[in-house]
């Protein structure tokens, strides 16, 4: 049989990819059923729905102006959902909405540390993510400060003991948050899901880093169940 040239020349770009690190691992399949919810135009996430209980604690860092996952949750299981995100322009549009008291909002962020933080703005002003990657763009008009905290703070200040579920769109500042999650007591306040969007796609990151964090995360018994179709929204569960 003839192997078409172009079939070579793919699997051959795939290895070298591989080999310089530049292409993410295949999300393993793991026998869970997948639900998306939220959108439709942004805003998705995959959950293992059968992991997920009534009445759930959830997590949800980085809201921007979407929440339709997050409403999705507490109307499907009853959730409970603190949702965090110390944007200006995210908190005066949370604001403006008509939410359920099961949506708790805190005008804080997220970070491997307490304390305050430079939050670079995005480089389209009509889009409302900012980032705490440093200068991504080569200039740091409009840079803002903005309080955040460190998982185990946020835990210890909400009183809570366990997490169910962790959602993580936090523009870049993943990667040394995912090392603290995993340093935590329990790990990650005990979550069964983590749903974390990667943002390798900015400068000073790459698809090395992403690599690094879902090997960290399988050493601590969460593996990935599902992954968009942009290499950046994953999904992992933790084993038992």
């Amino acid at each position: 049989m003839t192997i078409p040239a172009f079939s070579v020349k793919s699997f051959l770009g795939r290895c070298v990819r591989r080999l310089l690190g530049r292409q993410l691992p295949a999300a393993p399949r793991i026998d869970c059923e997948i639900l998306q919810l939220g959108g439709p135009a942004y805003g998705s996430w995959a959950i293992c729905p059968t992991r997920v209980t009534r009445g759930a604690l959830i997590y949800s860092f980085g809201v921007g102006e979407d929440i339709s996952w997050d409403l999705a949750m507490i109307e499907r299981y009853g959730a409970t959902v603190h949702a965090f995100d110390p944007t200006p322009r995210s908190i005066a549009w949370v604001k403006r909405q008509a939410l359920p008291e099961s949506f708790v909002f805190h005008e804080y962020g997220i970070a491997a540390y307490d304390g305050v933080a430079r939050f670079y703005p995005p480089q389209n002003p009509e889009w409302v993510s900012h980032t705490l990657l440093e200068d991504r763009r080569g200039a740091a008009t409009g840079t803002i400060e903005v309080p955040v905290r460190r998982f185990t703070t946020i835990m210890s200040e909400l009183g809570h003991e366990q997490v169910d579920l962790i959602k993580m769109d936090v523009e870049g500042a993943e990667y040394a948050v995912v090392g603290d999650l995993l340093g935590a007591v329990p790990v990650a306040g005990g979550a069964t899901q983590l749903l974390i969007e990667f943002h390798h796609r900015f400068p000073g990151k790459g698809v090395g880093d992403t690599r690094a964090c879902i090997r960290a995360l399988g050493k601590k018994g969460f593996q990935p169940f599902h992954v968009s179709s942009t290499g950046e929204d994953w999904s992992f569960l933790r084993d038992g």
